[in-house]
């Protein structure tokens, strides 16, 4: 019997709103509970219990989401539909086992639909079973041979099969076939990949360059918001000084227990995601790839009751030592909550390239905190970033030139440079290039710098990282063994690059590079 709604639709709607409201004000709690009460006058609509799922998978409640979501699924009519959408309620709230149950079970659902198959063949690829992948992908074919991301899936798993040319006939009959939709995009990357692993450079960057073309037109109004960081950065290299950071540092007594904490962080595309899986293969070591916590959990609680306009330096230097506190607390039970782990004795490793930008909020409150910076050639760095597919947002709509990459990649890398030798916390700078060309050698310097002891299972770093699934776009590669492919890359885009060179020299000379 269907259950019965004991709500109007319209108060219903203002419910959402109000929920969405709270979610925007950092008052979790309340939104949850809003959208409980909801679930409970109309019980069988199926999407609340989804999004509700979600609410609590976003607030590291694992459980409370997966009870969430098992309900939608039993009240849902349409079980395939209401299976899949929990698989991406998981995705969501990084998830990837959970959302690869749901899948699953959505698959052997009768009317499984190709969609269902290609998100399970995505989530078998980030965890290096290629030919399960494969498999995946070819049912999704099966059931409908012109589904358009079944068939993009399908040659980018050629491609890191080394079947290149199969890859690039599989991508020309999607472009050219394509529209003007954004998503066709990904079809234009993956080409772009396909033909630099051909050696056809100036194919390659023909491709990208579509690419771009067809994204630039959604991520137009976030210029005005890119602007108003990279100036942000500007305006705090001025305010933190050394005197500052001095003072903050010797808050360090006041916020006991210290904890063994590193933020490993450097410029996107700079080896970060390499470096934390050499880590991540200590057993000294827990790392946690790229979260929000860090900026949600510890900074955001620090700014409630500022405006919007108030600068990170007014944020921290007013914070007081109770919520100084409770800022760690919050920080490291919201990550043992993500990871699923106690940290322990352990050494916790955070890395993240966003946190370059945040590391003020790091210092303030975590005065105990070790930094490893990742560096690589400014110009392998730029090109990489022009390279990647990424999610809209500010910082990613930098990247849809090479000059946007090149102005972005100056602020980052500019502000860190400045503020490091300001800092009383120790920082080690890890070259890319060093650890591809001596993996033992730069793997001993950085665990002492971490004090921790030598492990030999840091060598095989890709065994361990085929075991888990990878949330950065490097994933294809930490999965296999240390190679120099990506080093000097930028060479065969010299062309390309060429106009921005005087621009990046001057960066290139501070860091070793020229």
């Amino acid at each position: 019997m269907k259950q019965q709604r004991f709500v109007s639709q319209g108060s219903l709607s203002r419910m959402f709103q109000e929920a969405a409201e709270a979610w925007k004000l950092q008052e979790y709690q309340q939104s949850i509970e809003i959208l409980e009460r909801a679930a409970k006058l109309d019980p069988a609509n199926a999407a609340i219990h989804l999004d509700l799922g979600r609410a609590y998978g976003m607030r590291y409640d694992y459980s409370g989401a997966e009870r969430c979501l098992e309900k939608a699924v039993r009240v849902a009519s349409q079980k395939v539909e209401t299976l899949s959408e929990a698989g991406k309620r998981c995705q969501q709230f990084g998830r990837p086992e959970m959302a690869n149950r749901y899948f699953e079970r959505a698959a052997q659902e009768k009317g499984a639909t190709a969609e269902v198959f290609v998100k399970l063949a995505e989530l078998n690829e980030r965890h290096a079973r290629l030919e399960e992948a494969t498999q995946l992908a070819e049912r999704a074919l099966k059931l409908d041979a012109s589904y358009p991301p079944a068939r993009l899936v399908r040659a980018r798993l050629d491609r890191f099969s080394g079947r290149l040319v199969e890859a690039e006939s599989r991508v020309r009959a999607l472009v050219n076939g394509g529209t003007s939709d954004p998503w066709w995009a990904e079809c234009w990357y993956e080409l772009g990949e396909i033909l630099d692993r051909l050696a056809r450079y100036d194919e390659a960057m023909e491709a990208f360059l579509e690419a771009k073309a067809l994204v630039r037109p959604a991520v137009v109004h976030h210029a005005a918001t890119l602007q108003r960081i990279q100036a942000r950065l500007l305006a705090l290299e001025s305010t933190i000084t050394a005197s500052v950071l001095e003072r903050w540092a010797a808050a360090a007594e006041s916020l006991q227990p210290l904890q063994r904490f590193a933020i490993l962080c450097g410029h996107p595309r700079s080896g970060t995601t390499l470096l934390e899986q050499v880590l991540d293969s200590h057993p000294g070591v827990l790392t946690a790839e790229e979260t929000q916590i860090l900026h949600d959990e510890a900074y955001l609680p620090l700014s409630r009751g500022f405006s919007t306009k108030a600068s990170v330096f007014e944020v921290l230097e007013s914070a007081p030592v109770s919520r100084l506190r409770q800022s760690r607390a919050n920080y490291f039970r919201f990550t043992e909550l993500m990871l699923g782990k106690t940290v322990g004795d352990r050494m916790l490793v955070d890395k993240n390239p966003a946190l370059s930008s945040l590391i003020p909020a790091a210092a303030r409150i975590f005065p105990e905190a070790k930094f490893l910076i990742a560096l690589r050639d400014p110009r392998d760095v730029c090109l990489s970033c022009f390279m990647q597919s990424l999610s809209p947002n500010p910082i990613s709509s930098s990247y849809l030139s090479l000059e946007g990459t090149v102005t972005q990649y100056l602020s980052v890398t500019g502000f860190w440079r400045t503020l490091l030798p300001r800092l009383r916390n120790p920082f080690l700078e890890v070259r890319y290039e060093e650890l591809v060309d001596d993996l033992e050698g730069t793997s001993r310097k950085v665990l002492g710098f971490l004090e921790l002891p030598w492990d030999d299972r840091v060598l095989r770093f890709d065994e361990h990282a085929r075991s888990k699934s990878l949330g950065s776009p490097s994933y294809a590669e930490v999965i296999k063994p240390v190679n120099k492919r990506a080093i000097g890359r930028w060479q065969n885009y010299r062309r390309h690059l060429e106009p921005y060179l005087a621009k990046l020299e001057p960066m290139m000379k501070a860091l070793g590079y020229a």
